[in-house]
């Protein structure tokens, strides 16, 4: 029999994230085999409402075959399958079951980027065009991630996904309103004193329509207005590998200074990938309290109540972003303890508590 955790989350992603309808062509992406269980449910879920759901399960370990053998040719081959089916779906569900976090751990990053650029097209018709929804499923590997027991991470996921998104619409909706009205974010804590011009932006508040979990509100900010510096506590983690103790520096919008405690050259790898690599796609603000526990996993970390999150690369053509870039890259600033966000010199949170 099903957990009935299984199901109320399948019915949330179906009927709440992507509201599958009558006709609706719905692509479920299981990361892995062992994504099978919420997998079933989405497609049962999907055909109730008389969508026409399709199952699509990878393989972890065909990523890693793939950058390991690909020749130059290979790489830059595109995939016309991969964008019609792009062009001719109207919701994706997306379930990431992994076995193990670190499969993509030793592949070379520049090949990851080059591949990157000659896919972004199909990335970007489904992230713009379509509605869409990703989600994870507890494993093992996560659990190890998190440093919980199985048992422990399945609590602290459906705790974090099974809740009334309607009562987190109320809050995403009251950050939104101050960021509109506003033309200067400054964030300070730790090693941090960073400045943003956000005028003319709007944000968007996010209550489980795009990421499960969610609880963020987000926007793009000036593309060359990005001056200080700013250091993150928490690992940013891109292709499977981790950087810790990263310290970036701004001038005029672009990361003129990237250190890092731990795989600093990747860092710097990635920030090359192209021109917009090295300005920031994004600014998101956390407020998730029912997630307190880094888990070494952004769709739940950029989320915790009293963090924000830095994105370089890749902006949102919805909120007036203009960066263009391969990657897309959150980093995550705690300001639990000292931290401070303000718009045009007014606090708005102080040690991750909202003043609003």
């Amino acid at each position: 029999m099903t957990d009935p955790k299984i199901k109320k989350l399948a019915s949330i992603l179906v009927n709440h994230s992507v509201t599958a309808k009558k006709g609706d062509v719905v692509q479920i992406n299981a990361g892995t085999e062992l994504a099978k269980p919420l997998a079933l449910e989405v497609y049962k879920e999907a055909l109730k409402a008389g969508a026409h759901p399709f199952i699509n399960v990878g393989f972890e370990e065909a990523n890693k075959i793939f950058y390991d053998m690909a020749t130059k040719d290979q790489l830059q081959n595109f995939p016309k399958i991969k964008m019609f089916e792009a062009e001719n779906i109207d919701c994706v569900i997306s379930i990431a079951a992994p076995y193990n976090k670190k499969s993509m751990s030793t592949v070379n990053p520049a090949k990851v980027g080059e591949r990157s650029k000659i896919i972004r097209k199909i990335r970007d018709t489904i992230i713009n065009k379509k509605r869409w929804v990703i989600t994870n499923f507890p494993t093992h590997a996560l659990a190890q991630e998190a440093d919980m027991t199985l048992p422990d991470y399945e609590e602290f996921l459906y705790k974090a996904t099974n809740i009334d998104w309607n009562k987190a619409k109320v809050m995403g909706n009251k950050i939104k309103r101050v960021l509109d009205k506003g033309n200067t974010v400054r964030i300070v804590g730790k090693d941090t004193d960073l400045t943003l011009n956000i005028k003319g932006r709007r944000s968007i508040p996010c209550f489980g329509e795009r990421n499960m979990p969610d609880g963020e509100t987000f926007m793009s900010p000036i593309e060359d207005s990005a001056e200080g510096k700013i250091y993150y506590e928490m690992p940013a983690i891109y292709q499977g590998r981790e950087v810790t103790g990263i310290r970036l520096t701004f001038r005029k919008g672009k990361v003129v200074e990237a250190r890092a405690d731990k795989n600093e050259a990747f860092l710097n790898a990635m920030l090359d990938t192209d021109k917009g690599g090295r300005y920031l796609g994004e600014l998101g603000i956390g407020f998730n309290y029912g997630i307190q526990k880094f888990t070494k996993d952004i769709l739940f970390d950029e989320k915790i109540g009293g963090t924000v999150h830095l994105a370089v690369g890749k902006s949102y053509e919805e909120v007036g972003g203009k960066n263009v870039s391969a990657i897309h890259w959150d980093m995550i600033k705690d300001l639990r303890q000292g931290g401070a966000i303000y718009i045009d010199g007014k606090a708005i949170q102080k040690n991750g508590k909202f003043l609003i």
